[in-house]
């Protein structure tokens, strides 16, 4: 049976509601043939899951969807599919617009589609709906989703600040909302957090041409890989600064575990690499928005593995290793990216140095290292 060409499925998502529903009415005004599906999971404590489907004239369709396991997304992730499938089938749709609820982040949905819908429906693009204004004042919000009532499932324990963090790194494209309350800082402060990302205004031409630019789903995903992310670089313009640290040496680990509380609390944004003297095989990811940090392990260094495993790996993450090799730490280093209005660069990178091996336990070697308190066990779930 011939299916016809994929359907195009554009995905807009973003925290900040007003500024999302604005590009998506702007998508469905000037892309002919565009249907709009919203999943709002704000009902999910009640048990109900709420799907609504419109264009341009208004809302077409009502229904809800059952929850799954006593979880908003997965329901959501179990009816999305399916129902754009329908839209595919039916022949008549050009674009949909799959607009996301507010904490629910596009990297999941976007897999989801890509690993489902294969021959029937093709991601065409990601944007994230910015409203500069709010770009800081949610990046620093440290409160649970749950407080807000945005938690997608009764285990959710994201923040509002890491949540809104991921949805605007992931997406390629940011659609940026006029705001009278929007500064030159707003605007570096956007900048820098995503310098790669294609920033178009919600109520340009460049909107419509973004929802069908196309995108690699898997290179989506090593960007944001901790192994071979890519990282900002540093910056400073308009009081907002990136600051990239980059060091070989490893980290004290008590000396880094006594600093975690200033440097998470340092910057608005931090992110990126980094290992730890006594686990010198185990790359460890640095997540921190709103006050809140997250450390965990990302799997092996490369430099720990034997040959015959690096066939097994992925070429984007056997190039990164091999650009940033070292004869002695191999791809093991510290590259940690902080990046705030006000940042104390000096301050900051003081602290950093601090924490890492001093000369004397340097010259000692991986075997004394290996005897250092393992201060980071409990964070990491290891016994």
């Amino acid at each position: 049976m011939n299916r016809g060409p994929a359907l195009a499925v554009a995905i807009v998502a973003g925290l900040h509601s007003d500024a999302r529903r604005e590009v998506v009415d702007r998508l469905l005004r000037t892309v002919p043939r565009s249907l709009a599906l919203h999943h709002d999971l704000s009902g999910a404590p009640e048990g109900t899951v709420r799907r609504s489907l419109r264009d341009a004239s208004g809302t077409l369709s009502r229904a809800e969807a059952p929850l799954v396991d006593d979880c908003a997304c997965c329901a959501l992730r179990e009816d999305l599919v399916p129902e754009l499938v329908r839209l595919a089938e039916d022949g008549t749709t050009a674009l949909a617009v799959v607009e996301l609820w507010d904490s629910v982040e596009p990297k999941a949905m976007a897999e989801v589609v890509a690993a489902h819908g294969a021959g029937r429906l093709e991601v065409t693009g990601v944007i994230t709906a910015v409203d500069p204004a709010l770009v800081l004042p949610y990046l620093g919000n440290g409160d649970d989703l749950a407080e807000v009532g945005l938690a997608a499932a009764p285990t959710d324990q994201r923040t509002v600040g890491d949540t809104w963090a991921r949805q605007l790194e992931y997406a390629p494209v940011l659609a940026v909302v006029d705001s009278a309350e929007a500064d030159e800082e707003d605007g570096a402060l956007l900048a820098q957090l995503h310098p790669t990302a294609r920033r178009v205004r919600a109520d340009s031409v460049e909107l419509a041409r973004a929802a069908f630019a196309g995108f690699d789903v898997e290179a989506a995903a090593a960007a944001q890989h901790p192994a071979c992310a890519l990282l900002p670089q540093e910056a400073d313009e308009a009081g907002v600064s990136t600051l990239v640290w980059r060091r070989r040496r490893p980290f004290h680990p008590e000396r880094l575990h006594r600093a975690l509380e200033d440097l998470c609390c340092a910057a608005a944004r931090s992110r990126g690499r980094f290992w730890l003297a006594e686990r010198p095989d185990t790359l460890l990811a640095w997540e921190a928005a709103g006050g809140a940090l997250c450390v965990e392990s990302a799997g092996p260094w490369l430099a720990s593995l034997p040959d015959a495993a690096w066939e097994l790996v992925p070429p984007v993450r056997r190039a990164a290793a091999a650009l940033d090799w070292h004869p002695d730490h191999g791809d093991r280093c510290q590259h940690l990216v902080f990046t705030s209005p006000g940042l104390d660069r000096d301050g900051l990178e003081r602290l950093l140095d601090s924490c890492l091996l001093t000369d004397t336990e340097y010259a000692a070697g991986p075997e004394s290292w290996s005897r250092l308190p393992a201060a980071f066990g409990t964070l990491l779930d290891v016994a």
